[in-house]
């Protein structure tokens, strides 16, 4: 059988890169979130308005739950999230205004990964109990992405417009002033829609576009709740925020839709609060946890494999153990070694016994009696001294033997649990 080193050194090799691999993904500091996510620290990502907020002194939360359930104070946080039953109107209007040949791709969230498998939309159920939500007296903070309509914004009666794609970034303005636009000049983003609002509606207009005049952000009352409305989901993005007065007009915004906790949505951003193995695999991608598992069974085979040169049968290695032992008693005992011998048994047992008493395996004989009497065992001192003493006079076969069974009585008087010997040599002229 040939030496299975080269398995080992692939095994590594392949290890490393694999670890190596799950380093470099990990380094991408948020690159797995989806867009717009808080999480997701990339150009398109919301981490910084996230930590924009929450380091301003203002309460941030991430909600990972749905929305069937809502019974938490506070503003609610929707960024390019996804509407059940979202539909366009004008497909000739959005056709116009995009630019030829991108084939409306804007219209859609970007995904990244396996997010577009499992990030789920705003169901109808969700939507009818977010409306209830806002229209009990909360807030709403909703940026959609695109021009299409949904039935959320069907109910707060807001229609988009879809903006022209050859359009530089545009420089938006408060048209009036009022508490959401407090501190802000001019704001500078990218628009994806203009909103059409409803005349009886009582929207307030926040942004518009200073040269079109048209409408960007407003906050739409719904009845006793209001929802600010922005048509420029880059406005939201990381790097959106250093730029002209974007920054200033989200802290202003948030503070005058009301006090927090501003909760930012992230289950339909691919963020839920189970853990189970199904919802790992649906997440982060099936072929994932295959891998773990085919991993998982390379290495418990190689754990059953055994690297080297093969070992010989248990028998013949029994066999030969035990020739080797009697050709050494035969050289012991043709060469006249028996005071050789004599030193191994006594310098074994010394070794056991001061290990035995506290002391390291080279102590001297004098101090493992003198530590084995203050232990209480006088007995084992003694008969130390009476082997060291006899060694020293082995002359003949039938003292070396004598002092061989002296040895194995002392060492029968040791407990159990006491130390191994760690001087095997020692028990080599008893064999014969």
């Amino acid at each position: 059988m040939r030496d299975r080193f080269p398995l080992l050194v692939v095994g590594s090799l392949l290890l490393t890169a694999v670890l190596g691999a799950w380093l470099v993904r990990g380094a991408a500091r948020g690159g797995f979130a989806d867009t717009l996510s808080t999480w997701r620290a990339q150009p398109d990502g919301a981490r910084g308005l996230f930590l924009l907020v929450q380091e301003s002194g203002l309460p941030t939360v991430r909600r990972t739950a749905d929305l069937n359930i809502l019974s938490e104070p506070g503003t609610l946080v929707l960024l390019a999230v996804e509407v059940e039953g979202a539909h366009e109107d004008d497909p000739d209007q959005t056709a116009l205004a995009a630019d030829r040949g991108s084939d409306l791709e804007d219209e859609e969230v970007p995904r990244h990964g396996f997010n577009r498998l499992h990030v789920p939309e705003l169901s109808d159920d969700e939507t009818e109990k977010l409306l209830e939500h806002v229209r009990s007296g909360h807030s709403l903070v909703l940026v959609p992405w695109g021009s299409k309509e949904n039935p959320l914004l069907d109910a707060l009666g807001v229609s988009l417009i879809k903006a022209d794609t050859s359009l530089p970034m545009r420089t938006l303005v408060p048209p009036l002033s009022s508490p959401y636009t407090l501190g802000v000049e001019r704001v500078e983003a990218r628009v994806q829609a203009y909103l059409e609002l409803s005349a009886e509606g009582g929207a307030i207009p926040v942004l518009e576009d200073e040269p079109l005049g048209m409408t960007v952000a407003a906050v739409v009352p719904y009845g006793t709740g209001k929802v600010l409305v922005v048509g420029a989901p880059e406005l939201a993005m990381n790097q959106a925020l250093a730029r002209a007065d974007n920054a200033r007009f989200w802290l202003s915004a948030l503070e005058a839709l009301g006090p927090g906790p501003y909760t930012f949505d992230e289950h339909h951003h691919g963020f839920t609060n189970e853990r189970s193995v199904v919802d790992f695999a649906r997440r982060y991608g099936l072929h994932f946890a295959v891998a773990q598992l085919l991993l998982g069974l390379c290495l418990w085979a190689l754990a059953l494999q055994r690297f080297g040169r093969p070992r010989p049968p248990p028998e013949s290695q029994r066999v030969g153990t035990t020739d080797a032992l009697f050709a050494m008693s035969r050289l012991y005992r043709e060469g006249h070694h028996h005071a050789f011998a004599a030193g191994l048994l006594s310098r074994g047992l010394l070794q056991e016994l001061a290990q035995h008493s506290g002391l390291p395996a080279h102590a001297p004989a004098q101090a493992v009696t003198e530590s084995l009497t203050a232990h209480g065992r006088a007995d084992l001192a003694r008969g130390l001294r009476e082997v060291v003493h006899k060694a020293a006079n082995v002359t003949s076969e039938s003292e070396l033997l004598h002092l061989a069974t002296r040895a194995a009585a002392l060492r029968q008087h040791l407990p159990s649990s006491g130390p191994r010997p760690t001087a095997p040599p020692a028990q080599t002229p008893e064999e014969p």
